[in-house]
């Protein structure tokens, strides 16, 4: 698998998702995201990027109890003003759209963030599903710090980044082995949704 040297576009997603994510401990992210000029629905629009560690919106309450340490961790980093370090690029493996609580509930196990929290992911513009996206996540050689300009502010979820930001060697936080297993289980318990096209299988 090829794997490339550079990359201009980031996903934002909380610091302690990519913390947990970084460490192995999950492989998956949910998304009502995606907002984009050129993309008016909510989904995952791009299945290679680096991820943008964002601070704003992160409580303790809204995670489940055992990571709420690492939020506290995070807040910790966050200390150079006007700037964001890049340090993981992800490749997204599988795509699934879900509506069903049911099957929401079921991923509650592989995933940092309350049930509580999750469910409101769900129910948020009900008329559009709930992205669940499978992310094999590397680690840069060396974090890439970028300056936050005033186009990266606000809510939205893709930013592109004007720049090539160099990967150098990547490395997988997780052996392939152990990642197939992880993807392996999220994708038996979605078992029957087909997978969106896009990404690896």
């Amino acid at each position: 698998m090829t794997l490339p040297i550079a990359a201009d576009v980031a996903l934002k997603e909380w610091a302690v998702a990519v913390r947990i994510m970084a460490r192995g401990d999950q492989v998956i992210t949910l998304r009502k995201g995606g907002i984009h000029r050129d993309d008016k629905e909510f989904r995952v629009v791009h299945d290679e990027f680096l991820l943008y560690p964002t601070y704003e919106h992160q409580r303790p309450d809204l995670l489940k109890e055992q990571y709420r340490a690492d939020l506290v961790s995070t807040q910790e980093e966050d200390d150079v003003f006007g700037l964001v370090t890049l340090a993981y690029w992800c490749r997204v493996t599988a795509k699934y759209e879900i509506r069903d609580p049911g099957l929401l509930n079921r991923l509650s196990p592989f995933h940092a963030w309350s049930d509580d929290y999750a469910e409101k992911r769900l129910h948020w513009r009900p008329r559009h599903p709930l992205t669940v996206a499978v992310l094999r996540l590397y680690e840069l050689q060396q974090p890439q710090a970028v300056p936050v300009l005033e186009e990266f502010e606000g809510c939205k979820s893709w930013v592109p980044l004007g720049q090539h930001v160099p990967l150098g060697n990547l490395e997988p936080v997780m052996s392939d082995e152990e990642f197939e297993r992880k993807a392996g289980v999220i994708g038996r318990e979605l078992d029957g949704v087909p997978a969106v096209p896009g990404g690896e299988r």
